[in-house]
Formats: structure tokens, C-alpha cells, sequence
């Protein structure tokens, strides 16, 4: 005769081990996306996405060179993998891409603030990523300014001898490094985030008390996003498979003028906001490091209307459905403009 609950208690068991076991089965057949920049703004945007969609069928693999960092903590709390990496070594990359379905890749000009270091990381990830085989890599790049403002246009400054912005231009040139390595590569443009108007563009208040907005925008449509939703597009890039392999997907959350987004600011702090154009020589002439290329960036934005009008809202929605507004996103940091 079996002890008292004995017959019950087996089945139970197995029970609960079948689970863990299917359990563990979902986890191993999730697509594992390998994500560069995972603690910063775009790569945060992409790993939280993927976390968020617990039955999307994607895992992350979160690539940092601080794994021990906070932020790196916290996306392990959400369940990441976190993986110590650096994109200037080849080997450290390779490893990092290993059994990886796919890769999202973006460089951080302002760490160093030079053109040939942001194609030289380019060039290492897109050997890394060959080497791994990665089936679907997702390169978070821009315009090339050169085909709208060509090097003798007298409009802006040549900068370094061959680039008119050059951390659009040198991000445009390391495509090529994805495509001649025959890596299955989409291109996802990237443009202005709206995060800057927390920090040094944040509206200022003037002598007279009027809260200003400063832009170097003249009257011109100026495409902004919300920095999480150049992650979030990226997923939806993704889960689409890779039917966009080999394409080019510009984004933007909303065009405004400077004079719009003044008025969506004073609407959300409930006090006027004006808008005020700064000259782009104005820019260019500040003594901050990197003055001249912000300037310059500033007159591409404002002078080439093409990067606004490739800049489908509709096409992005459909592959970001949570796509915000600009609205949205005041509305959504609305505290740290009354305490900035």
C-alpha cells in the first residue's frame, strides 16, 4: 500500500517537470537578436521591445563592454542575456554573434567624434557578422549629406576634406561594408531625437521670463522621433522576417516646424513657449566641440527637404504601431521638462 498521497503526488511531479521542460523548449527555439548598444538609446529601445513580447518568439543577447553596469543589470532583471563585447575587436564580436539569429548594429559617433573610427567599427561588426552568418543584421546608419550638398558647395564647411556632416556621411559610407560582405543587411535611417530637448536644446528661459525655444531649423520641417521608437521600429523590421533585407528604411515619428513644436511645448507645460531660428553660422561659431558639424546638420535638416519627405510616417507605423507622436511624447515627459 502506498503512503498517503503518494499515487497524487507522482503525477504531480511530472507534471511540473513536463512544463519546465516545454518551457525551456520556447526559450531554446526563440530567435536570438544580438544587440549592439543595448544599454543606450536605440539598442535600450530594441531590447525592451523583445522583452516586453514574451510570446513574440525573439530573445535578447544584450552586447555591452559594461556588463556590470546598472542598466546592464536591469536588462538582465528582464530576462536578457548579457554579453561582454566590444565592436572595435573582431573576435570579441564573433564570439558575441554566436548561434544568434540576427544583430542590430549602431555606432556612437559622439564617443570619439571620429568619421574613420565610425567606419573602422562598422567594418568590424559587418566581418563579425559575416563570420557568425547571421541570417538578418539591421545597421542603424543616415543620409549621406554629399548627394544633396555636394563637397564644393559653399553653402556649409567641408569638414576633414571629404565629409559635410560627417557622422551622417561615415555612417552612409559603412553600408557598403554590409553589402560587400554579403551580409542580409536593412538599413534603417535614423534622424533627430527628441531626447535632445532634455538636455542643451531644452527650451531656456529668457530675460523678459518667456520660455524660448532655439532651434537652428529657419521655417523648415525638422523629422523627429521618440528614441525608444527607433528600437521598437527595429523589431517590427524583425518580426516582418526578412522580406526587408537589402532595403533602406527611413523614420521619423513626426515632422514639425520649430514654431509647431513650440506650441505642443507650451500646450504641455501650460505656459507660451516661443520659437526662435537660430542662424546656422550662429551654431557653427559656438565654442562646444562639434559645433561646426551641428551646425551643418542643423542646415542639411532644414535646407535638403528630401530627408523629410522619404521619411514615410505611415510605412514606419505599420512596422511600429505604438509609433509616437510628438505630443505623446511630451505628454509622456512631461515631469522632467517642469523639473529641467
Amino acid at each position: 500500500m502506498h503512503p498517503p498521497g503518494k499515487v497524487h503526488d507522482t503525477p504531480s511531479i511530472w507534471c511540473l517537470v513536463a512544463r519546465i521542460n516545454e518551457k525551456e523548449k520556447a526559450v531554446a527555439e526563440k530567435k536570438v537578436i544580438a544587440v549592439v548598444g543595448a544599454t543606450g538609446a536605440q539598442g535600450g529601445g530594441l531590447a525592451r521591445a523583445i522583452l516586453a513580447d514574451a510570446g513574440g518568439g525573439f530573445a535578447v543577447r544584450a552586447l555591452t563592454r559594461h556588463p556590470d553596469s546598472d542598466a546592464a543589470r536591469q536588462l538582465a532583471a528582464l530576462g536578457a542575456e548579457v554579453i561582454e563585447a566590444d565592436m572595435t575587436d573582431q573576435w570579441s564580436m564573433t564570439k558575441a554573434f554566436d548561434g544568434a539569429y540576427g544583430a542590430f548594429l549602431v555606432t556612437n559617433f559622439w564617443k570619439h567624434m571620429s568619421p574613420e573610427q565610425e567606419k573602422r567599427d562598422a567594418a568590424t561588426m559587418a566581418r563579425a557578422a559575416r563570420t557568425a552568418g547571421l541570417s538578418h543584421v539591421i545597421w542603424s546608419t543616415l543620409d549621406d549629406t554629399r548627394e544633396h550638398i555636394p563637397l564644393d558647395d559653399e553653402r556649409m564647411p567641408t569638414l576633414e576634406g571629404r565629409y559635410k556632416v560627417p557622422h551622417f556621411d561615415a555612417k552612409a559610407e559603412a553600408n557598403q561594408y554590409f553589402t560587400d560582405a554579403g551580409v542580409p543587411t536593412t538599413f534603417l535611417q535614423t534622424t533627430f531625437y527628441w531626447e535632445n530637448l532634455l538636455g542643451p536644446m531644452a527650451p531656456k528661459r529668457a530675460e523678459d521670463g518667456r520660455l524660448v525655444l532655439a532651434l537652428p531649423m529657419a521655417d523648415s520641417r525638422l523629422a523627429g522621433i521618440a528614441a525608444e521608437d527607433i528600437g521598437k521600429t527595429a523589431y517590427g523590421i524583425f518580426r516582418r522576417g526578412r522580406d526587408l533585407v537589402g532595403r533602406t528604411v527611413p523614420i521619423a515619428g513626426e515632422h514639425l516646424t520649430g514654431t509647431q513644436m513650440a506650441e505642443q511645448l507650451g500646450a504641455a507645460l501650460g505656459e507660451e513657449v516661443s520659437y526662435v531660428p537660430v542662424p546656422f553660422d550662429a551654431v557653427r561659431a559656438q565654442p562646444f566641440p562639434g559645433a561646426v558639424e551641428t551646425g551643418n546638420m542643423f542646415q542639411f535638416y532644414a535646407q535638403v527637404p528630401r530627408f523629410t519627405a522619404v521619411r514615410d510616417l505611415n510605412v514606419v507605423r505599420d512596422l511600429n504601431a505604438e509609433l509616437q507622436t510628438f505630443a505623446q511624447w511630451l505628454a509622456a515627459h512631461q515631469d522632467a521638462f517642469a523639473n529641467a
